[in-house]
């Protein structure tokens, strides 16, 4: 089944893309690569004979795969045209999700400037549902109790050097 993943990835990069790195992944599968185009496109094989499991997803900045946005379990018999243009379809799909929903942009608000806490261009998280937002910092009782354990050892070690009466 390697054998026949590795043939049918190798045809679809060419068709696909121009540069294009293509590797054996760890479940058997093959990944085909475009780090000039930011994506990726996953082979892994399933249980029936001549299907596959295509997915794709994301390149990362610093060169990691994201998790796969899109899969669809497809006939390796197909030509490699039809392949092709499930692939497009699937790239297409991570494209669309990876750009950000155009929203409503806060430049030129009066009274809004220098307001900003972190970095420009960043949007504040998400509170995680269930849990109520701190409001400040303050050290936990295991932080506590670590630090007291430091300190008595640290008492300990002095009191065995110094503490003893010398007659």
């Amino acid at each position: 089944m390697y054998a026949q993943l590795r043939e049918k990835a190798d045809e679809l990069a060419g068709v696909l893309w121009r540069e294009h790195t293509v590797y054996r992944e760890r479940g058997g599968g093959v990944v085909i690569r475009g780090e000039h185009v930011r994506r990726w496109i996953s082979l892994a094989p399933t249980g029936g004979k001549d299907r596959a499991l295509l997915r794709a997803g994301r390149i990362l900045d610093g060169g990691t795969t994201a998790p796969a946005r899109t899969e669809v379990v497809v006939d390796l018999t197909a030509g490699t045209a039809e392949l092709a243009t499930v692939c497009r379809r699937l790239l297409a799909e991570v494209a669309a999700a990876a750009e950000p929903a155009p929203g409503p942009s806060r430049a030129g608000r009066p009274g809004e400037r220098g307001r900003g806490k972190g970095k420009p261009g960043r949007t504040a998280r998400a509170a995680r549902p269930g849990r109520r937002p701190r409001r400040e910092r303050h050290t936990s009782p295991g932080s506590w109790f670590v630090l007291l354990c430091v300190v008595a050892v640290l008492g300990a070690w002095l009191y065995g050097l110094f503490g003893q009466y010398r007659y």
